[in-house]
């Protein structure tokens, strides 16, 4: 290995992160974007003036969407109770659940939205409160679906 190779290894791995491999990338970071691209799009529909101040020549809210479900799609790709299935199917599985938390997601930020105060703070705080509380219960979920899959050999 060179030591530019053991360098980004140790670097990575001192920061508690996965060595940069394309599986790695596509499996563990572009999940990780995605949380963090859906906790962004929790702030922008519970608090689209706020977005809009931060970006306003631009509306990102497709963007973010976009990387949601790339993210959360990719996932659940991955996922051990999927892996005995044809990849076609595997992709349709996990482009429904991706799409089905995403914009389910949405449909509960726009709901709490019309509840809540029209307070900057506030809206935001609901927003990733309730982004972070239903990324929870989805994982949590996953797994124990995963848990119920028959173990690979």
């Amino acid at each position: 290995m060179s030591s530019a190779s053991e360098a980004r290894v140790s670097i990575t791995g001192k920061l508690g992160l996965k060595p940069l491999t394309g599986r790695n990338i596509l499996f563990y970071y572009a999940p990780v974007q995605g949380v963090l691209s859906y906790t962004a799009l929790s702030v922008n529909v519970m608090n689209p003036s706020l977005v809009l101040r931060i970006f306003p020549k631009r509306d990102i809210t497709n963007i973010l969407l976009f990387n949601t479900l790339v993210g959360s799609g990719l996932y659940l790709f991955n996922r051990p109770h999927l892996s005995s299935l044809a990849t076609r199917e595997r992709l349709i599985y996990s482009s429904f659940g991706a799409v089905s938390f995403s914009l389910g997601s949405v449909l509960i930020w726009a709901i709490i939205r019309s509840l809540v105060p029209q307070n900057v703070a506030l809206c935001s705080a609901c927003g990733i409160g309730s982004g972070l509380a239903m990324i929870k219960i989805a994982r949590c979920y996953v797994q124990h679906v995963d848990s119920l899959a028959p173990k690979s050999i």
